[in-house]
């Protein structure tokens, strides 16, 4: 009761903090953090755009032709090249690159050391997103690759030829060891029927 009770205020607490900041990207937690991350983007007032920016590149600011305007104001048919920048542009563009410098912050604030530098690397937030997806689906990968091999080796382990007890003993406690390191689950009754078929007769 007591350990549902922490777990729940931990739970509690992990929600509260996430409207105020951002949680951090932590190794095994990918899928957890994927759906808090999005939330946390939910309290902002331009969440559209900062999901808008993860999803494609920013708009670029360059050469364009723009109408001239004539000396009441208005647009005529000529037209002129005009260097885009910051603040000659309209301002819903203005609002697009203000929410791409935002989510941009929000990677830096939440990826740890391990992929900073790779993730750094990339030109705008959408490339950082699917650098952070990439990384971190192929550690689940790996760490699926690991559980696998690990109950592999649970199925087929045996006793050797000339074996001692001690020696069986201490290799199948290597293995168990390292199934409940990586939260590798088997029931009891797996591990004692495991551990007694596999005895060399004399054992027994």
């Amino acid at each position: 009761m007591q350990t549902q009770t922490s777990n729940t205020l931990h739970n509690a607490i992990m929600e509260a903090g996430s409207k105020d900041r951002p949680p951090m990207l932590a190794p095994g937690n990918y899928i957890q953090w994927k759906s808090r991350i999005k939330r946390y983007i939910d309290t902002k007032p331009n969440q559209e755009l900062i999901h808008y920016c993860f999803e494609n590149p920013p708009y670029e600011l360059g050469w364009k032709d723009k109408p001239v305007l004539n000396f009441k104001g208005n647009p005529t048919t000529a037209t002129e090249r005009v260097f885009e920048t910051y603040k000659n542009v309209k301002q819903e563009i203005r609002d697009q690159l203000n929410a791409e410098a935002e989510a941009i912050q929000i990677i830096h604030t939440v990826i740890d050391n391990d992929i900073y530098s790779t993730v750094d690397a990339c030109p705008n937030a959408c490339e950082m997103w699917k650098a952070i997806e990439r990384l971190k689906q192929g550690e689940s990968i790996n760490v699926q690759d690991l559980e696998t091999n690990l109950f592999w080796e649970f199925g087929k382990f045996t006793s050797l030829d000339g074996e001692s007890l001690e020696s069986y003993y201490s290799r199948f406690y290597k293995i168990m060891n390292e199934l409940t390191r990586n939260q590798c689950k088997v029931t009891n009754h797996q591990v004692n029927v495991q551990f007694l078929l596999q005895l060399q007769p004399d054992f027994v």
